[in-house]
Protein backbone atom coordinates (compact mmCIF):
# COMPACT_ATOMS: atom_id res chain seq x y z
CA UNK A 1 0.00 0.00 0.00
CA UNK A 2 1.61 3.44 -1.04
CA UNK A 3 1.92 6.44 1.10
CA UNK A 4 3.54 9.77 0.23
CA UNK A 5 6.48 10.45 2.37
CA UNK A 6 4.85 14.01 3.63
CA UNK A 7 2.49 11.62 5.85
CA UNK A 8 5.23 10.63 8.13
CA UNK A 9 6.44 12.18 11.06
CA UNK A 10 9.99 13.93 10.14
CA UNK A 11 11.69 12.87 13.52
CA UNK A 12 11.22 9.86 16.44
CA UNK A 13 9.91 12.88 18.95
CA UNK A 14 7.17 13.60 16.34
CA UNK A 15 6.57 9.92 16.87
CA UNK A 16 6.66 9.65 20.82
CA UNK A 17 4.88 13.16 20.91
CA UNK A 18 2.05 11.81 19.17
CA UNK A 19 1.85 8.29 20.53
CA UNK A 20 1.76 9.85 23.90
CA UNK A 21 -1.39 12.10 22.78
CA UNK A 22 -3.16 9.61 21.33
CA UNK A 23 -2.28 6.65 24.26
CA UNK A 24 -3.81 10.03 26.85
CA UNK A 25 -6.89 10.35 25.08
CA UNK A 26 -8.01 6.67 25.19
CA UNK A 27 -6.58 6.54 28.65
CA UNK A 28 -8.85 9.60 29.63
CA UNK A 29 -11.66 8.31 27.72
CA UNK A 30 -11.74 5.05 29.10
CA UNK A 31 -11.86 6.96 33.17
CA UNK A 32 -9.12 4.99 34.61
CA UNK A 33 -8.32 7.65 36.82
CA UNK A 34 -5.16 9.03 34.93
CA UNK A 35 -4.06 12.80 34.11
CA UNK A 36 -2.36 12.92 30.65
CA UNK A 37 -1.66 16.68 31.18
CA UNK A 38 0.08 18.85 28.52
CA UNK A 39 3.28 16.38 28.40
CA UNK A 40 2.09 13.28 27.93
CA UNK A 41 2.74 11.63 31.46
CA UNK A 42 0.31 9.48 32.76
CA UNK A 43 -0.43 9.79 36.76
CA UNK A 44 -2.28 8.30 39.28
CA UNK A 45 -4.40 10.06 41.66
CA UNK A 46 -5.14 8.89 45.26
CA UNK A 47 -8.45 8.59 44.28
CA UNK A 48 -10.01 4.72 43.09
CA UNK A 49 -7.41 3.23 44.94
CA UNK A 50 -8.04 -0.59 43.72
CA UNK A 51 -8.93 0.72 39.83
CA UNK A 52 -5.46 2.49 39.66
CA UNK A 53 -3.58 -0.61 41.31
CA UNK A 54 -5.68 -3.33 38.44
CA UNK A 55 -4.62 -0.69 35.84
CA UNK A 56 -1.07 -0.60 36.87
CA UNK A 57 -1.00 -4.50 36.68
CA UNK A 58 -2.63 -4.52 33.35
CA UNK A 59 0.01 -2.39 32.12
CA UNK A 60 2.86 -4.28 33.96
CA UNK A 61 1.47 -7.20 32.33
CA UNK A 62 1.91 -6.21 28.12
CA UNK A 63 5.23 -6.45 28.46
CA UNK A 64 5.08 -10.07 29.71
CA UNK A 65 3.62 -11.04 26.56
CA UNK A 66 2.23 -10.23 23.31
CA UNK A 67 -1.18 -12.57 24.33
CA UNK A 68 -1.49 -10.92 27.42
CA UNK A 69 -1.31 -7.14 25.34
CA UNK A 70 -3.78 -8.55 23.14
CA UNK A 71 -6.28 -9.68 25.99
CA UNK A 72 -6.34 -6.51 27.03
CA UNK A 73 -8.69 -3.79 26.11
CA UNK A 74 -6.59 -1.08 27.02
CA UNK A 75 -3.53 -2.65 26.18
CA UNK A 76 -5.10 -3.23 22.58
CA UNK A 77 -6.11 0.30 22.52
CA UNK A 78 -2.72 1.47 23.49
CA UNK A 79 -0.57 -1.02 20.92
CA UNK A 80 -3.25 0.65 18.19
CA UNK A 81 -1.64 3.85 19.30
CA UNK A 82 1.62 3.23 18.72
CA UNK A 83 0.98 1.29 15.39
CA UNK A 84 -0.76 4.73 14.40
CA UNK A 85 2.43 6.44 14.18
CA UNK A 86 4.46 3.71 12.23
CA UNK A 87 1.31 3.83 9.75
CA UNK A 88 1.08 0.10 10.66
CA UNK A 89 -2.18 -0.08 12.24
CA UNK A 90 -3.91 -2.10 9.97
CA UNK A 91 -2.33 -5.10 10.70
CA UNK A 92 -4.08 -4.74 14.02
CA UNK A 93 -7.30 -3.56 12.70
CA UNK A 94 -7.45 -6.86 10.22
CA UNK A 95 -6.45 -9.10 13.74
CA UNK A 96 -9.58 -7.64 15.71
CA UNK A 97 -11.87 -7.65 12.54
CA UNK A 98 -10.47 -12.12 11.90
CA UNK A 99 -11.71 -12.14 16.03
CA UNK A 100 -15.14 -10.54 15.40
CA UNK A 101 -15.67 -12.49 12.19
CA UNK A 102 -15.48 -15.78 14.14
CA UNK A 103 -18.09 -15.03 15.95
CA UNK A 104 -20.56 -14.93 13.30
CA UNK A 105 -22.65 -18.14 13.36
CA UNK A 106 -24.76 -17.00 10.40
CA UNK A 107 -23.72 -18.67 7.11
CA UNK A 108 -25.52 -15.77 5.53
CA UNK A 109 -23.05 -12.61 7.38
CA UNK A 110 -20.37 -14.91 7.53
CA UNK A 111 -19.79 -15.12 3.59
CA UNK A 112 -21.15 -11.30 3.32
CA UNK A 113 -18.21 -10.48 6.31
CA UNK A 114 -15.81 -12.30 4.86
CA UNK A 115 -15.44 -10.52 1.37
CA UNK A 116 -16.12 -7.17 2.72
CA UNK A 117 -13.16 -7.85 4.77
CA UNK A 118 -11.27 -9.32 1.92
CA UNK A 119 -11.80 -6.25 -0.19
CA UNK A 120 -10.79 -3.89 2.97
CA UNK A 121 -7.27 -6.09 3.70
CA UNK A 122 -6.65 -8.40 1.36
CA UNK A 123 -6.96 -7.79 -1.85
CA UNK A 124 -4.41 -5.89 -3.66
CA UNK A 125 -4.79 -2.08 -3.56
CA UNK A 126 -7.49 -2.53 -0.80
CA UNK A 127 -7.62 0.59 1.29
CA UNK A 128 -5.83 -1.08 4.26
CA UNK A 129 -3.83 -3.34 3.19
CA UNK A 130 -1.44 -6.36 5.02
CA UNK A 131 1.68 -7.29 4.44
CA UNK A 132 1.75 -11.10 3.70
CA UNK A 133 2.69 -13.12 0.87
CA UNK A 134 1.13 -13.69 -2.62
CA UNK A 135 0.70 -17.64 -1.31
CA UNK A 136 -1.20 -16.62 1.33
CA UNK A 137 -3.24 -14.42 -0.13
CA UNK A 138 -4.49 -16.67 -2.73
CA UNK A 139 -4.83 -19.21 -0.14
CA UNK A 140 -7.55 -17.05 1.16
CA UNK A 141 -9.33 -15.95 -1.86
CA UNK A 142 -10.00 -19.46 -2.74
CA UNK A 143 -11.60 -20.38 0.99
CA UNK A 144 -13.91 -17.29 0.03
CA UNK A 145 -15.46 -19.39 -2.37
CA UNK A 146 -17.40 -21.44 0.53
CA UNK A 147 -16.57 -19.25 3.75
CA UNK A 148 -16.24 -20.47 7.41
CA UNK A 149 -15.01 -19.33 10.45
CA UNK A 150 -11.40 -20.14 9.59
CA UNK A 151 -11.44 -18.97 6.33
CA UNK A 152 -8.57 -16.19 7.50
CA UNK A 153 -7.01 -18.28 10.21
CA UNK A 154 -3.40 -18.91 7.70
CA UNK A 155 -2.90 -15.01 7.09
CA UNK A 156 -4.46 -13.67 10.60
CA UNK A 157 -1.48 -15.83 11.86
CA UNK A 158 0.85 -13.92 9.13
CA UNK A 159 -0.16 -10.52 10.07
CA UNK A 160 0.13 -11.67 14.36
CA UNK A 161 3.52 -13.07 13.79
CA UNK A 162 4.81 -9.82 12.22
CA UNK A 163 3.17 -7.67 14.94
CA UNK A 164 4.70 -10.01 17.49
CA UNK A 165 8.31 -9.95 15.99
CA UNK A 166 8.62 -6.59 14.36
CA UNK A 167 5.65 -3.53 15.76
CA UNK A 168 5.23 -5.25 19.67
CA UNK A 169 8.99 -4.73 20.52
CA UNK A 170 9.58 -1.60 19.40
CA UNK A 171 6.20 -0.59 21.57
CA UNK A 172 7.98 -1.79 24.89
CA UNK A 173 11.29 0.13 24.20
CA UNK A 174 8.69 3.01 23.26
CA UNK A 175 9.33 6.25 25.20
CA UNK A 176 5.79 6.47 25.80
CA UNK A 177 5.11 2.82 27.16
CA UNK A 178 8.32 3.04 29.32
CA UNK A 179 6.82 6.11 30.99
CA UNK A 180 3.45 4.34 31.65
CA UNK A 181 4.88 1.23 33.10
CA UNK A 182 7.61 3.07 35.15
CA UNK A 183 4.67 5.03 36.98
CA UNK A 184 2.86 1.92 36.81
CA UNK A 185 5.26 -0.01 38.81
CA UNK A 186 5.89 2.56 40.90
CA UNK A 187 1.89 2.67 41.91
CA UNK A 188 2.00 -1.02 42.31
CA UNK A 189 4.88 -0.66 44.87
CA UNK A 190 3.20 1.68 46.42
CA UNK A 191 0.21 -0.06 47.11
CA UNK A 192 2.08 -2.68 48.57
CA UNK A 193 5.29 -1.68 49.88
CA UNK A 194 6.74 -5.02 51.23
CA UNK A 195 6.57 -6.77 47.70
CA UNK A 196 9.82 -7.29 45.74
CA UNK A 197 10.23 -5.09 43.22
CA UNK A 198 9.25 -6.45 39.24
CA UNK A 199 12.21 -7.49 36.51
CA UNK A 200 13.02 -6.12 34.35
CA UNK A 201 11.00 -6.61 30.94
CA UNK A 202 12.43 -9.27 28.74
CA UNK A 203 12.04 -7.40 25.60
CA UNK A 204 13.65 -4.57 26.51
Amino acid sequence: MCRTLAAFPTTCLERAKEFKTRLGIFLHKSELGCDTGSTGKFEWGSKHSKENRNFSEDVLGWRESFDLLLSSKNGVAAFHAFLKTEFSEENLEFWLACEEFKKIRSATKLASRAHRIFEEFICSEAPKEVNIDHETRELTRMNLQTATATCFDAAQGKTRTLMEKDSYPRFLKSPAYRDLAAQAQASAASATPSSCSLAEPSHA
